[in-house]
């Protein structure tokens, strides 16, 4: 992790709020439940996603003859090497879809994600995506997604936070960070994390004016829809005295303004979104 401590977008914690930031930042990566197992491209060398029993066996019963989920041991390999990443995408729509119908799968969207499997490597990857998918899709199918996050931070060490709002489909009513997002297919993460920042918090910013190189963090658990595992891109951004965020999107019901205390504050008492707080944990704990 970059040693960012000496940029004036760092609030003052204190040690021991660093010692637990880095406590917290351990637990970023859980483990998907014992009984669950994994689906693999034939032939890549890293994992698509993790899914319960029930759900793989659905998807190998859902896919065509041509292209199937195979149990080859404790994995579950895609016999889909050969088609093209198009491809893909087109055999996987219409089975998400259907999911959708039955209500197994909520809060679409319309907007894709890029799956590269369960990269590690640094970003950008060298080779191209697996396929693009439906986001609400990615818990369900247990894929790995990608999310830009901003820290607002003042002259005076002040963090802005965003609440979101009650209609949220992941986290309603959490704070989050100035502004975050996922990563739609085919946009690099620093554009969209400046997009996030107009859109979500009305502020006007280039690419370049985000602090960086972005720490990075990934955070991985279940949740209701499936798994959850997402690589965040994680930058800073000063908010000038004289500027207050305001959501533009519908997606944030208000702004606010906390000082380092409290942010420890409300990570321990769970009043911020899993991910904001990694993502600060990742960003401040150094």
């Amino acid at each position: 992790m970059a040693d960012l401590t000496g940029l004036p977008a760092t609030p003052a914690f204190s040690e021991s709020d660093r010692a637990f930031l880095r406590t917290y930042l351990a637990r970023a990566r859980r483990l998907p439940p014992g009984s669950w197992v994994s689906w693999w491209l034939d032939g890549y060398p890293f994992p698509i996603g993790w899914m319960s029993v029930e759900r793989v066996e659905h998807l190998a019963r859902a896919l065509p003859d041509d292209a199937p989920l195979e149990r080859v041991g404790e994995r579950y390999i895609w016999k889909a090497a050969d088609l093209t990443s198009g491809q893909r995408s087109a055999t996987l729509k219409p089975i998400a879809e259907e999911l959708r119908d039955q209500g197994l799968i909520t809060g679409w969207r319309d907007e894709t994600y890029s799956c590269w499997g369960y990269r590690d490597d640094p970003w950008p990857y060298p080779q191209w995506e697996l396929f693009r998918l439906e986001r609400a899709a990615f818990r369900y199918f247990g894929l790995r997604s990608h999310a830009a996050h901003v820290h607002g931070i003042t002259t005076d060490g002040l963090m802005w936070c965003g609440r979101r709002a009650q209609d949220k489909a992941t986290d309603p009513g959490l704070l989050d960070n100035l502004a975050a997002g996922g990563i739609p297919a085919g946009e690099d993460p620093q554009h969209c994390a400046a997009r996030e920042v107009f859109e979500e918090a009305g502020l006007v910013r280039e690419p370049s004016d985000l602090i960086g190189p972005p720490v990075e963090v990934v955070t991985e658990r279940t949740v209701p829809e499936g798994w959850h595992s997402e690589r965040l891109f994680v930058w800073r951004l000063m908010v000038d005295p004289g500027e207050c965020p305001a959501n533009h999107d519908g997606e944030v019901s208000e702004y606010l303004a906390f000082d380092p205390a409290t942010v420890i504050s409300l990570i321990r008492s769970g009043a911020l979104t899993d991910d904001a707080a990694c993502a600060i944990a990742a960003s401040f704990s150094g």
